[in-house]
C-alpha cells in the first residue's frame, strides 16, 4: 500500500519553494532589487535604481515561438478537451509559467455534466511528490485561491482516485475520480535525474548579468550628468570678488571678468568631460554574455546590428534559440499528454492504462516562420524529393515542414 507524506509535508515543501519562484518573477517581471556597491553613487541617488527587460525578453522569446497545434494518433479525444478548456490560452500560459519557474501545474476537476476542466497553477502555488517514470505525480497539493495578503483560502490535497478540498485549514470534502494519479500534473521545463522538476530559463547568470547591467547603466545615467554639464574652473580670483551664480556661468553664452586695479585678471578653464564609451562598452559586453547564456543575439537586447539580415541570417543566428526551442516543446508535451490522459479518465469514469497513449504524438508550429524566399528554396527541394520518393510528401508533412 502506498504511503503518502500528507498535506503538512507538501505544505512545507513548496514553502521552501516559493522564495525561488518569487525572485524568478521578479526578475520577469522587472521588479527585482538590484545592489548598489556604493562606490560611484551620490548621494541623492542612493535609493534610485533603473529596471532592465531582458529577463523577460528571453522569457517571451522561446515562449512566443512554442505553439502547440494538436494531437496525433489521439484515441482518448484530448484535442476535444483541450478546446473545450480554452487550450490556446491554456497551453501559453502554462509554457509561460514553466519557462520561469521551471514547472507549472494543470489542475483537472469536473463540471457538473461530468466534462474534465482545466486550469493552470503556477509553480508558486502547487507542488507534489513526483513519479521519476511517467512524470505523474504520487500526491499533491495545490492553493486553489488565496486572500488579500497571499494567504492561502482554499486548498487541494490529491492523490490517486481522491481529491480532498480544504477551507482556511479545515477539510471539507471530499471528491473521487477514476483517474490512476492525482489530478495535478506537472508541466516541466528541461527536467533532470537530480532535478525532476526541472530548471528555470532564468538561470542564475541570467540574474547576474542583469545586476551587472543595471548598475552599469546606472553609471552611465551618472556620468551623463557630468558629461552634459562639464566642471570649470576659476584660477586667480580676488578673495573680495563677488561670488558668480554656477547656474549663469554654466549656461552663459559669454561670460566677462574684468582685470582688477593692478590689471589682473583670473584664468578660466575647464575639466575634461567624461567620456561615455566606457559604459556603454561595458553595457554591450553584459548584453553579449546575457545573450550568449539565453540563445538571444545583441539585435534581441537592444544593440542592433549595422546592416539588416535576411531570414535564412537570422535563423543561423538564433540556431541555440531553437535548439531550446526543440528541448522544450519535448519536455513540455510530456505534461500536455499526461494532463490529456488523466482528463479522458475523468471524462470516460474509466481507469485507462497510461501506455495506450503511448503513441499519440503531440504537433507543435515551426520555430521559425518560414518566408517567401524561404518557401521558394523549399519549394524546389520537395518537388525533387517528391521526383524520386513520389507519395513522400502529403499535406501534414508539408505542414509540419513549412507551418501553412
Amino acid at each position: 500500500m502506498e504511503t503518502y507524506k500528507g498535506i503538512d509535508e507538501l505544505r512545507r515543501k513548496l514553502a521552501a519553494k516559493i522564495p525561488r519562484a518569487d525572485l524568478r518573477y521578479k526578475y520577469y517581471e522587472m521588479k527585482n532589487v538590484v545592489k548598489d556597491l556604493n562606490i560611484s553613487t551620490p548621494p541623492e541617488l542612493k535609493g534610485w535604481m533603473g529596471a532592465l527587460g531582458w529577463c523577460g525578453t528571453a522569457v517571451d522569446s522561446i515562449a512566443d515561438r512554442i505553439v502547440f497545434r494538436e494531437f496525433e494518433h489521439d484515441v482518448f479525444g484530448m484535442n476535444e478537451i483541450f478546446a473545450a478548456n480554452n487550450a490556446d490560452v491554456l497551453f501559453d500560459s502554462a509554457v509561460l509559467g514553466a519557462l520561469i519557474t521551471s514547472c507549472d501545474f494543470i489542475y483537472i476537476t469536473r463540471d457538473d455534466e461530468g466534462f474534465p476542466l482545466m486550469r493552470v497553477i503556477d509553480g508558486r502555488h502547487a507542488t507534489g511528490i513526483i513519479d521519476p517514470t511517467t512524470y505523474l505525480l504520487k500526491e499533491g497539493y495545490a492553493v486553489l485561491s488565496v486572500d488579500d495578503y497571499g494567504r492561502p483560502m482554499t486548498e487541494a490535497y490529491l492523490v490517486p482516485g481522491r481529491t480532498d478540498i480544504y477551507e482556511q485549514g479545515q477539510f471539507v470534502l471530499s471528491m473521487a475520480h477514476e483517474a490512476p494519479a492525482p489530478l495535478l500534473v506537472p508541466v516541466i521545463y528541461r527536467p533532470d535525474a537530480v532535478r525532476p522538476f526541472g530548471h528555470s530559463h532564468i538561470s542564475r547568470a541570467c540574474m547576474s548579468h542583469v545586476q551587472s547591467a543595471v548598475r552599469t547603466a546606472k553609471r552611465s545615467e551618472i556620468a551623463a550628468e557630468f558629461f552634459s554639464f562639464p566642471q570649470r574652473y576659476v584660477l586667480g580670483m580676488a578673495p573680495d570678488a563677488e561670488q558668480m551664480d554656477k547656474w549663469r556661468v554654466a549656461m552663459s553664452a559669454l561670460l566677462r571678468i574684468d582685470k582688477d586695479d593692478d590689471g589682473d585678471k583670473p584664468t578660466v578653464g575647464q575639466f575634461m568631460q567624461q567620456s561615455m564609451s566606457p559604459h556603454l562598452d561595458q553595457l554591450r559586453m553584459f548584453a553579449g554574455l546575457f545573450a550568449g547564456e539565453t540563445g538571444l543575439t545583441l539585435d534581441d537586447l537592444g544593440f542592433p546590428s549595422a546592416n539588416p539580415t535576411s531570414s535564412d541570417a537570422i535563423k543561423a543566428s538564433h540556431d541555440s534559440l531553437r535548439r531550446k526551442a526543440r528541448k522544450a516543446q519535448r519536455t513540455l508535451g510530456v505534461g500536455f499528454k499526461n494532463a490529456g490522459y488523466l482528463a479522458a479518465c475523468v471524462r470516460d469514469r474509466q481507469t485507462y492504462f497510461r501506455k495506450e497513449v503511448a503513441n499519440t504524438v503531440l504537433y507543435w508550429e515551426p520555430v521559425f516562420e518560414t518566408d517567401s524566399a524561404g518557401l521558394s528554396g523549399l519549394g524546389d527541394a520537395v518537388n525533387k524529393i517528391q521526383q524520386s520518393f513520389p507519395g513522400y510528401f502529403d499535406e501534414k508533412k508539408l505542414h509540419n515542414l513549412t507551418g501553412i
